[in-house]
């Protein structure tokens, strides 16, 4: 589907869209998109593959869908601006809503869009267990694309600018993302195998004092300074669940490492003998 809902651009506005990357998320995406409408003059959808009604979905609230196989978060992202009309992109996931506070504060900022290398962050809180945690993250979700591309990671994908180049946001993006124990530990496996993997590939060594020191202090981090212990169980959960992030993107880490030098080894091992047969057969 190719139609595009324009609802705010005109003279002394700068036109936004919003790209959203979905994977059969039918249950949720639709709360994302009908939050972006107050602002966003299109909204881009850009479909891993979804077996369930996200396209149809999104094409009912009339969005341009495109359908492209998974290549990565980066990749997919990239994909989805790349195919954005206007040149100011909002980037949203499935499972976040922006709040009308937000909604409202970036309806005024289109109007003063004037400086294309100004990026915008925006203030995202979780959900556990139902109940909202009270430290969220500064994300930037609001920028230019002729100024910045997307940081080509395996995880934790986002526009390439620099803190100083970023405006803070009122309002928050609430982030929708719990479903369930068994989904959050299955979305802990996959994250953990990305971030272990990227630690492998850019070089970095496996060390044990990550082991021994990033999990307790992720724990007090959590639990203590950004204020779980005042989510009851909830809280306790996502700083207990920060401990085995910890632990899993280290030993996997450490399983990358030694699988590659094991592998080296046997390597090694195998073309020493070729190496004496060839000399014995030289001296014949």
């Amino acid at each position: 589907m190719d139609s595009v809902t324009s609802v705010l651009g005109g003279p002394g506005s700068y036109p936004i869209s919003a790209v959203i990357i979905a994977q059969d998320d039918e249950i949720r995406i639709a709360k994302a998109i009908q939050s972006c409408r107050l602002f966003a003059d299109e909204v881009v959808v850009i479909d891993g593959g979804s077996k369930d009604g996200t396209v149809e979905l999104s094409e009912s609230l009339n969005c341009r869908v495109f359908v492209n196989p998974w290549p990565g978060y980066a990749k997919q992202r990239e994909f989805g601006v790349e195919r954005a009309v206007h040149d100011w992109v909002f980037l949203i996931d499935t499972d976040e809503i922006v709040s009308d506070e937000l909604a409202a504060n970036i309806l005024e900022r289109k109007k003063v869009l004037t400086d294309p290398t100004a990026a915008y962050s925006i203030y995202r809180i979780g959900d556990f267990l139902g109940r909202w945690l009270n430290h969220g993250e500064y994300l930037v979700r609001l920028y230019n694309r002729k100024q910045y591309g997307i940081l080509n990671s395996l995880v934790h994908e986002r526009p390439e600018v620099s803190e100083e180049r970023t405006v803070r946001l009122n309002g928050t993006l609430w982030h929708q993302g719990f479903r369930s124990i068994n989904d959050h530990v299955m979305r802990f496996n996959k994250y953990t195998d990305l971030e272990a993997q990227s630690a492998y590939l850019s070089g970095k060594p496996f060390r044990l004092s990550r082991l021994l020191v990033r999990p307790p202090a992720r724990f007090v981090q959590q639990y203590f300074v950004h204020g779980l212990f005042k989510k009851g169980i909830s809280g306790f959960a996502v700083a207990v669940f920060w401990v085995m992030y910890e632990f899993m993107v280290g030993f996997k880490h450490y399983e990358l490492n030694h699988s590659a030098k094991l592998a080296q080894h046997n390597a090694e091992g195998q073309a020493e003998p070729e190496k004496k047969g060839e000399r014995s057969y030289a001296v014949q």
